[in-house]
Order: C-alpha cells, then sequence, then structure tokens
C-alpha cells in the first residue's frame, strides 16, 4: 500500500475537469505538502549581528519621531519567509526609545516579552505599575494590558521584542487600542510578578554545577510565561559542548554574553554553523538539531524564546 505521505500517480492528467470556481480540489495532488514524512518548518537558521544591527537602529531614531517609538524596531525577519515570522510561530525585534521619550500607552491582544539589551533607567509601566529596565531583564506585556515604555536615562534603551504575532495570520483576531492619553497612570514598583531579572536566572543557573544547564522561565503557578510563547537561559561553561537536542520547538536566541558556535541540522538535513557573540541573535527553526558550543574562556550565556507553550497545549511536542 502507498504511503501516506505518497502523491498518487494520477496527478499528471488532465485535472480540468476540477475548474477553481467550483471551490474544490483533489487531495491526491497536495497531499505530500499537507503531510510530509518530517517536520517541515519554513524558517531557516538566520543570525542577526549586533554591530550591524545597531547603526541601523540608531539611524531610525532620526527617522521615527518619539510620538511613534513603538514602532521604532528592526523586525528580525527570516531569510525564507515575510514578516511578521522570525520563526514560523514567534515575532522577533530590536526596539528602540531615545533619552526622554515615551512611547504612547495602548493594548494589544498578542502578548509580548522584552529582554533588555542595552540602558539604563529605561521603563515600562503596565497596567499602573512602573517597572525600570537592567540588562537582562525579562519584562512582560500580557494581552490586552495596558502599557508604555520610556527611558529617564541619558543613554539609549534597545531590547529585544518577542510576540506571538505569526499565530495571528492564521486566527486574525489580534488588534490594538491607544490610550485617551500619552501616560497610562502607574506607580513604581519594586517587585513584579511580571518581571525577572537577570541578576536571579544567573544565580541559578550558576547554582546547577553541570557544565551546561538551562533554566525555563515560568510566571507564579503557571508552567510558562504565556499560553502561546515563553523563554529560556542557558549557560554553557568554556570550552564545553553541549549534546545535541532536536525537538518540534522553535527558539529565536539571543547572546546575553560569551561566545561561541552552534551547529544546526536543519529538518531537511542542510547543516549550518552560526559563530555567535555578545548580543547577536539567531534562529533554530522547528525539528533542527542543533549543538552548542562555548568558545570563550568564560562561560556563554544564552537567552532563548520559544514556542513551547503553543506546542504542548496543542499535544505537538516531539523529541528525536
Amino acid at each position: 500500500m502507498a504511503s501516506i505521505t505518497q502523491t498518487v500517480d494520477h496527478v499528471g492528467e488532465d485535472l480540468t475537469m476540477f475548474p477553481s470556481e467550483k471551490h474544490y480540489a483533489p487531495l491526491w495532488t497536495v497531499l505530500d505538502k499537507m503531510v510530509p514524512p518530517r517536520p517541515n518548518p519554513r524558517a531557516v537558521p538566520t543570525v542577526w549581528r549586533y554591530n550591524e544591527m545597531r547603526p541601523d537602529l540608531m539611524k531610525a531614531g532620526s527617522i521615527v519621531t518619539a510620538e511613534e517609538a513603538e514602532r521604532r524596531v528592526l523586525m528580525l525577519v527570516n531569510s525564507n519567509i515575510e514578516p511578521p515570522y522570525t520563526t514560523d510561530t514567534i515575532y522577533g525585534g530590536l526596539q528602540l526609545v531615545l533619552p526622554g521619550e515615551t512611547a504612547p500607552a495602548h493594548r494589544h491582544v498578542a502578548f509580548a516579552l522584552r529582554f533588555i539589551i542595552e540602558g539604563e533607567h529605561g521603563f515600562t509601566a503596565i497596567e499602573g505599575q512602573k517597572i525600570s529596565m537592567e540588562i537582562g531583564d525579562v519584562i512582560l506585556t500580557p494581552s490586552w494590558c495596558w502599557h508604555d515604555h520610556g527611558n529617564e536615562g541619558t543613554k539609549p534603551m534597545v531590547w529585544l521584542d518577542g510576540l506571538d504575532l505569526p499565530l495571528f495570520r492564521n486566527v486574525p483576531v489580534n488588534f490594538a487600542e491607544n490610550y485617551t492619553s500619552s501616560r497610562y497612570p502607574a506607580i513604581a514598583s519594586e517587585e513584579s510578578p511580571i518581571q525577572f531579572p537577570w541578576r536571579d536566572v544567573q544565580n541559578a543557573l550558576d547554582g546547577d554545577k553541570l557544565p551546561y544547564t538551562i533554566y525555563h522561565y515560568s510566571r507564579k503557578g503557571q508552567r510558562h510565561l504565556s499560553n502561546t510563547i515563553s523563554a529560556q537561559a542557558e549557560r554553557l561553561d568554556a570550552g564545553f559542548t553541549a549534546s545535541p537536542r532536536q525537538e518540534t520547538c522553535s527558539f529565536l536566541y539571543h547572546v546575553k554574553s560569551g561566545e561561541g558556535v552552534s551547529n544546526l541540522i536543519t529538518s531537511d538535513g542542510n547543516k549550518t554553523e552560526i559563530r555567535w557573540k555578545e548580543k547577536d541573535t539567531f534562529v533554530v527553526p522547528a525539528w533542527c538539531r542543533i549543538e552548542h558550543t562555548c568558545s570563550s574562556a568564560e562561560p556563554a550565556y544564552l537567552f532563548a524564546i520559544n514556542d513551547r507553550p503553543l506546542l504542548e497545549s496543542l499535544g505537538l511536542v516531539r523529541r528525536a
């Protein structure tokens, strides 16, 4: 019996009997694409060098006004897909807020998280909580929460945005609403359940004496940061190569510190070597075999946004 992934032998026959205006079509001509023999993400390994992106991001500061600062983002567009796809399920971008600016308050259905890359005295205000930003912190913007971002320092603030925007290409229910004024009333918060300081994450990673360890972010009482995307941090000892792993989750990596190389084998067998250093960002698509090596004299720390919550909720997590 023919495999379910095989296309039957009649595809070369005249299909004019199935004109498109009838609004139905023969399954046998496309079944191999709909039920392939292995996961087939459209995303491919892609890397963004921070030293190349940062000058262009600063140029954007002279083009996009403070009133439009929420849109002053360079999207991380996967080299094989169009925006908003950084992976098939994750959108990423680098956002800039200049000294003295505040991005106008608004809210949206999409869930967002921010990983702070550079700057000081930046803040995000979410539903009345004004949260100070520190480099390496993760700060959440839960769905449909009023928020604005600002910079009370003297240096540019840059962070990595991670959102579940690709989901809404097939479930088109995301939309936004602007607040009635530029700021949503907020009070400074010393601690917040939607802020994850880097010092706590690094302490957890360093407390594990293994040469390679993973820290999974989660909200109190929950398994992940949201129902769609979450995050993890990883530590590799100097000179160490982690065991390869392969799963259906996809990852958007950012290098907190250190240098190294990630050897990838995609689902179709293509090999890619990504050499990375501090502040670089790169993508590991679904079902991609990945092997990290730290090449620096000090440990390497990696941060990664993942789509694990979405896949787990649908029962789609598989590992090789």
